[in-house]
């Protein structure tokens, strides 16, 4: 991923605020994950990290919400995303369709995460891997 980050003049790093647990689990399906504990039974309503093919639905949630930018200037790691271009215009009116995309899809970032037109410096950690 590093390398398709590589060679354009500007970055945004957005980060997906507790990506697992926006993704709702249809009520037909909250029993399959009921737990027990000392203080009753449980089922989850949302998506949990520890549940079977939580990392592969949302690996299918962000691509298809971000589909047809994939590859072209955005990037897609778990959660994390970010968009890349060789102008700060062009960087600027992708920027607007990743948001607008966050915005009808109700993909809640994390702000506090999150970097807009970075030049040069430090990529967050979650692109090493």
């Amino acid at each position: 991923m590093l390398e398709r980050l590589a060679c354009h003049a500007y970055y945004c790093f957005l980060d997906g605020y507790s990506g697992y647990n926006q993704i709702s689990i249809e009520p037909e399906d909250q029993e399959k994950t009921t737990f027990t504990c000392p203080f009753g039974t449980f089922s989850y309503r949302r998506m949990s990290l520890g549940l079977c093919n939580a990392t592969a639905t949302l690996r299918c949630c962000m691509m298809s919400i971000f589909f047809d930018m994939v590859e072209r200037f955005i990037e897609v790691f778990m959660d994390d995303f970010s968009v890349v271009m060789s102008s700060f215009d062009s960087c600027l009116s992708d920027l607007a369709l990743v948001l607008q995309h966050c915005e009808e899809t109700n993909l809640v970032l994390n702000w506090e995460k999150c970097y807009f037109m970075v030049r040069e410096g430090i990529v967050p950690a979650q692109y090493y891997y």
